[in-house]
């Protein structure tokens, strides 16, 4: 940022008073603009013992596969914006089933939720951000050709648990200085 977006004047990154890290301030009205993590609410689709992926017709990693997921809008809650998505990316109708994974990715500044849902019917199809959506068992799945370290993970951890029917919601943190697939 150069510019204030509640006066137009010019402001710089400084430590305001009783904070702990820079902020971009006003120089003029002294307002404190926050920046904080974007918050990408997603799903995981199931039906019968296969799980729905969409190749993705958008940068990044375009042709590549992944769970219907986006940004969470404003006024939203993360379920209805996973929901959104879903329908949006893949035109299906689901039942959610409860949060699934959660993913800090401080690096990025971005936190990911999946939920799973189950499909209430197979009528679905490709959305506008998405060039195929299919079913997968799971010896089927594209693993080298899946978009996100996030789907890798979160289609490991809902394999692994479906051998014992528990499905626990599972969190981590994701760092590049850590994790060789980011």
């Amino acid at each position: 940022m150069k510019f204030c977006n509640q006066c137009g004047a010019e402001g710089h990154y400084t430590i305001p008073s009783g904070d702990n890290r820079e902020r971009f301030v006003c120089k003029s009205c002294g307002h404190i603009h926050y920046e904080n993590p974007r918050i990408i609410a997603g799903c995981l689709p199931i039906h019968e013992d296969q799980v729905l992926l969409c190749k993705r017709a958008i940068e990044p990693r375009y042709g590549l596969w992944t769970l219907p997921a986006g940004f969470l809008e404003n006024r939203e809650s993360t379920l209805t914006g996973a929901l959104r998505e879903a329908s949006e990316e893949a035109n299906l109708n689901a039942e959610p089933q409860g949060l699934y994974t959660v993913f800090s990715l401080p690096h990025i500044s971005q936190v990911y939720m999946f939920y799973r849902v189950h499909l209430l019917d197979l009528d679905f199809s490709a959305g506008e951000e998405s060039l195929d959506v299919r079913l997968y068992k799971e010896e089927e799945i594209p693993w080298n050709e899946l978009s996100f370290p996030v789907v890798n993970r979160t289609l490991a951890h809902y394999f692994e648990d479906r051998k014992t029917g528990q499905f626990p919601v599972h969190e981590m943190t994701l760092d590049r200085s850590t994790d060789p697939l980011l």
